[in-house]
């Protein structure tokens, strides 16, 4: 059974950081990428972040390029998100989600995590 559980998130002012962590278990078979979305309230869900399996491949939303990076520790399962500079456009419901292919679509990826809400105030 795949398990994809975020935690870090909370509430910090614009300019601050966060590191969102995904510990994902029952990925074993495949290789999965690992991707980050997020929804605000109102909004579609949208793409932010991924990483292929090797991490030989990744790609970010213009919206948060040169501000966050995906990173996976493999011996621990866990994917990080750090978010650097923060905006209050940010403020999001923040998921982490696993894919057998290389894709930006979330109705490209087969599991997903709870979300992580991350609030960040002017």
């Amino acid at each position: 059974q795949v398990q994809l559980v975020e935690s870090g998130g909370g509430s910090v002012q614009a300019g601050g950081s966060l590191r969102l962590s995904c510990a994902a278990s029952g990925l074993t078979s495949v290789r999965y990428t690992m991707g980050w979305f997020r929804q605000a309230p109102g909004k579609e869900r949208e793409f932010v972040v991924y990483e292929s399996w090797g991490g030989g491949a990744t790609a970010s939303a213009d919206s948060v390029k040169g501000r966050f990076t995906i990173s996976r520790d493999v011996a621990k399962n866990t994917v990080y998100l750090q978010m650097n500079n923060l905006r209050p456009e940010d403020t999001a419901v923040y998921y982490c989600a696993a894919s057998r292919i290389l894709t930006t679509l979330p109705t490209r990826y087969d599991y997903w995590g709870q979300g992580t809400q991350v609030t960040v105030s002017t």
